[in-house]
C-alpha cells in the first residue's frame, strides 16, 4: 500500500443528505462537509428528490472539502461516489437538464404495475436474471412511468435524446460536462434491468418493462479509470476511479470481503447485506441477491435485505409527532422507559420492505394504554428496527446462512440503547466500527483501488478497526415472547 499523504475524495449522495469526505490512505477523515435536501412528497407513498439541488449539494460539498485540503497542504488522488441507490433520474442528453424529479428508491407509486406485470409475466424471470422482485422499490417501473407521464418523453427517448441513471449515473454525467454516461455492476444490479449472471442488460426484460436500451448508461467495473473530472466542476481534474452504490461501498468500508460476512447499515433505510462471494445463491425467503462489488471483470454476489424505514421512523417522531426536537434526542427519552410496556410500532410508512415485500402495508402503533408515555413510543420505534432486522437474519438462516456477528454502520449505529437493543433481539454479538463512516470509506476504498493506492482487498482489511462490541443480553424466553410480540403487530398492518 502507498503510504504517501495522498487524500481519496469520498461523494456520499445518500437519501436525505450529501456529504463529501476526505480520507487519508490510512482510514482516517481530514476533512467532511455536509448539506442536506428537502424530501418531496407529492401524494401517498410518493417520494421525491429535486435533482438539480442534488446536483448543487454533491459540487458544494465537494468544493468546500477541497478548498480545507488545499488550505492544509494536502491534495486528493482521485474520488469515489456512492450513492443512494434505484433512485431514478431521466435527463435530455441534449441538455443535461432532468425532464421530471428523481423518484427515490422509497417511492411506491408503481405498485400497482407491478401487480399487473406480476400477472401478466410471473415473478421467476426477473428474480432469475436479476435476483431481485417485481416491487416499485427498483428502478425500472419508476423510468417508465417518468416516460408515460412526461408529455413528450418516450418520444424523445426513442430518438435517443433522454438519459436514465441511477444518482451516480447522473452526478458522473455532470462532473464530466456531459462526457461519461456511466454506471456500475452494483448501480445497475439494482435496476430489474440487468441480468446479474451474465453481466449485462437485458433486452427481454427491457422490453416487459417498456424501456428503451437506448436510455441505460454502460456498465463498468467498482474500481478502474471511469473518467475524469471536468477541472470547471469543482476546481480540480480529479480522476473518478470507484464506484458503488452505498450498501455495497458499506460492505466494502466494513471489510466484508469472506463469503458469510454481513454487515447492516442503518440511516433512512436500514440494509443487510451478507457476502456470498462469487456464487449467485438464490434466495428461497424472499430475499434479494445482488451484485456486492464487480473487480477485474469478476462479481462478488450478496443476500440483502431491505428495510425501508428505519431512522425515517425516528424522523417521524421528530417532524411528524414533535416527540423530540432532534434525531439525537431519541436515545435519552427512550431510555428513560424501562420498556416498551407492550407498545409496537410497525413503520411502514411506505411499505413492508423483505421478507414481506407488502407495499400497500401503512404504518401503525398498537399496544396503546392511556399509560402510555412519549418515552415508550420512542422505545418502540428504535425497537422496530431491530425487530425488523431480527426478520432478515431470520431469513437468511432459513436460507442456510447464520452469521454469529454482525457489523454495523449508519447514522443510528451510534444509538447505543439501538445497538444494545439490535444484540439482545438478534441473540449475537453486534459490532460497530472505530470509523463510523463505513459507506463513504468504501467508496474511497474503492477509488484507492482503482488509482493504485491500494493494491488489493487485503489492503483495505488491514485497516479495519473495531470501536465497540454488544453482547446479547436477554434471556431466550424473554427475546421469544418480545418477537412474538412483532409478529402479532405485523400480522395487524399487513394488506396481504
Amino acid at each position: 500500500m502507498n503510504a504517501s499523504d495522498d487524500i481519496l475524495l469520498a461523494i456520499d449522495q445518500g437519501t436525505s443528505s450529501t456529504r463529501a469526505i476526505g480520507f487519508t490512505v490510512l482510514g482516517d477523515v481530514a476533512a467532511v462537509e455536509q448539506e442536506s435536501f428537502e424530501q418531496i412528497y407529492p401524494g401517498p407513498g410518493w417520494v421525491e428528490h429535486d435533482a438539480e439541488v442534488i446536483w448543487a449539494t454533491v459540487m458544494s460539498t465537494g468544493r468546500r472539502v477541497l478548498q480545507r485540503l488545499s488550505e492544509s497542504g494536502r491534495t486528493a488522488a482521485a474520488i469515489g461516489i456512492t450513492n443512494q441507490r434505484e433512485t431514478t433520474i431521466l435527463w435530455d442528453r441534449r441538455s443535461g437538464v432532468p425532464i421530471y424529479n428523481a423518484i427515490v428508491w422509497q417511492d411506491r407509486r408503481t405498485a400497482e404495475r407491478c401487480r399487473e406485470l406480476a400477472r401478466a409475466h410471473g415473478e421467476t424471470e426477473v428474480s432469475r436474471k436479476t435476483g431481485l422482485r417485481l416491487d416499485p422499490y427498483f428502478s425500472a417501473t419508476k423510468i417508465a412511468w417518468i416516460l408515460d407521464h412526461v408529455p413528450g418523453a418516450r418520444a424523445a427517448a426513442t430518438a435517443g435524446h433522454i438519459a436514465f441513471g441511477t444518482v451516480d449515473s447522473f452526478i458522473m454525467w455532470r462532473l464530466t460536462g456531459g462526457k461519461l454516461h456511466l454506471t456500475d455492476a452494483t448501480n445497475a444490479s439494482r435496476t430489474a434491468l440487468y441480468d446479474i449472471a451474465k453481466g449485462c442488460w437485458d433486452q427481454a426484460l427491457c422490453e416487459m418493462f417498456t424501456v428503451p436500451m437506448n436510455v441505460l448508461p454502460e456498465v463498468r467495473d467498482s474500481a478502474g479509470k471511469f473518467g475524469v473530472i471536468d477541472k470547471a466542476v469543482l476546481g480540480h481534474a480529479l480522476p473518478i476511479c470507484g464506484v458503488a452504490g452505498d450498501q455495497q461501498a458499506a460492505l466494502v468500508g466494513q471489510a466484508c470481503f469472506s463469503a458469510g460476512d454481513v454487515k447492516s447499515t442503518y440511516g433512512t433505510g436500514a440494509f443487510l447485506v451478507l457476502n456470498t462471494a462469487q456464487r449467485f445463491v438464490p434466495s428461497k425467503n424472499r430475499l434479494l441477491n445482488t451484485i456486492a462489488y464487480q473487480l477485474n471483470g469478476v462479481a462478488t454476489y450478496a443476500l440483502e435485505g431491505s428495510i425501508l424505514s428505519a431512522g425515517a421512523a425516528i424522523q417521524w417522531l421528530r417532524d411528524g409527532l414533535g416527540l423530540i426536537s432532534q434525531a439525537s434526542d431519541v436515545e435519552a427519552l427512550a431510555a428513560s422507559a424501562p420498556s416498551s410496556g407492550g407498545v409496537y410500532l410497525v413503520p411502514a410508512f411506505t411499505g413492508l420492505g423483505a421478507p414481506y415485500w407488502d407495499p400497500d402495508a401503512r404504518a401503525a402503533i398498537l399496544g396503546l394504554t392511556r399509560a402510555t408515555s412519549r418515552a415508550q413510543i420512542a422505545l418502540a420505534a428504535l425497537e422496530s428496527v431491530a425487530f425488523q432486522t431480527y426478520d432478515l437474519l431470520d431469513a437468511m438462516a432459513a436460507d442456510g446462512m447464520r452469521p454469529e456477528t454482525l457489523k454495523v454502520d449508519g447514522g443510528m449505529a451510534q444509538n447505543n440503547l439501538l445497538m444494545q437493543r439490535l444484540a439482545d433481539v438478534l441473540g449475537v454479538a453486534v459490532r460497530r466500527p472505530m470509523n463510523a463512516e463505513s459507506t463513504a470509506f468504501g467508496a474511497a476504498c474503492l477509488a484507492g483501488l482503482g488509482c493504485g493506492l491500494y493494491d488489493s482487498l487485503e489492503d483495505i482489511a488491514a485497516l479495519s478497526r473495531t470501536e465497540t462490541r454488544f453482547e446479547p443480553a436477554l434471556s431466550l424466553a424473554e427475546r421469544d415472547r418480545q418477537i412474538s410480540g412483532w409478529r402479532d403487530a405485523l400480522g395487524r398492518v399487513r394488506s396481504i
